[in-house]
C-alpha cells in the first residue's frame, strides 16, 4: 500500500506543473500541430508545382525545336513559367533557352529582357550561380555589340578579382579598353593568361595586350 502511494505521490509535481501551464502547453502543441501540418502541405504543393512546370517546359521545348516556331505561344508559355513557377529550375532553364533563340533571331532586346529575368531570379545567396553568371556574360556581350560599355560591365565587374572563368577576364579587358582603361584592361588580360590553359588562347590574349601600345 505504502508503495502504491509513494508511486503516485511522484506523479504530484508533474500534475501540478501541467495544470500550471496547461495553456502555454497547448498553445506550444498548436504551433507544432500547426508547423507539421504546414510543412506537408508545403511539400505537396511543391512537389504538383515541379510537375506543372515540367509539364509547361516541355511544351515549350517542342515549340522551340519546331521548324516554324510560334513565337507568341512561345512567350507566353514562358510567361506562365515565369508567373507561377518561377522558382523552380524549369523557368531557369527556360529562360536560357529563349534568351539564346532571340539572341540568334537578332531579337536583342527580348533577349536582353530573358537575361534580365533569370538575373533576378537567380541573384542572391541561395540563387543559382552557374544561370546567373551565364545570363551576366551574355546580357554583357549584347551590351557591348550596342556599344553600351557601362551596362556590360556593371553586370559582370563582379568577377573582376575573382572569377576563375579566364573568358570573363578576357571579356571584362575588352570593355575596359573600350572605356580607354588601359592599365585596368592589362590587368584583366594578365588574369585571362594566367588562367587560360590553351595556347591559342594565350596568343590572343598577347596580341591584345600588344595592341594596348604599353
Amino acid at each position: 500500500m505504502n508503495n502504491v502511494y509513494e508511486n503516485n505521490m511522484r506523479f504530484v509535481p508533474l500534475l501540478k506543473f501541467l495544470d500550471k501551464y496547461k495553456k502555454s502547453i497547448i498553445f506550444i502543441l498548436s504551433l507544432v500541430l500547426i508547423a507539421a501540418a504546414y510543412f506537408v502541405i508545403s511539400n505537396q504543393i511543391s512537389k504538383q508545382n515541379h510537375e506543372n512546370a515540367a509539364k509547361v517546359y516541355k511544351n515549350l521545348l517542342l515549340e522551340i525545336e519546331l521548324e516554324n516556331q510560334d513565337i507568341e505561344k512561345i512567350n507566353d508559355l514562358l510567361q506562365n513559367l515565369l508567373t507561377d513557377y518561377g522558382k523552380t529550375g524549369y523557368t531557369q532553364v527556360a529562360l536560357l533557352k529563349k534568351a539564346s533563340l532571340d539572341a540568334n533571331n537578332k531579337n536583342f532586346s527580348s533577349a536582353l529582357k530573358n537575361y534580365y529575368d533569370l538575373i533576378s531570379i537567380t541573384d542572391g545567396f541561395n540563387g543559382n550561380k552557374i544561370f546567373n553568371k551565364l545570363a551576366r556574360v551574355n546580357a554583357a556581350r549584347i551590351h557591348i555589340s550596342n556599344q553600351e560599355y557601362d551596362k556590360a560591365l556593371n553586370l559582370i565587374e563582379k568577377y573582376s578579382s575573382s572569377s576563375t572563368n579566364a573568358y570573363i577576364h578576357e571579356l571584362m579587358g575588352d570593355i575596359l579598353v573600350k572605356k580607354d582603361k588601359i592599365e585596368l584592361a592589362l590587368a584583366q588580360y594578365e588574369l585571362a593568361s594566367d588562367k587560360y590553359s590553351d595556347e591559342a588562347s594565350k596568343s590572343i590574349i598577347s596580341m591584345k595586350i600588344a595592341n594596348l601600345g604599353i
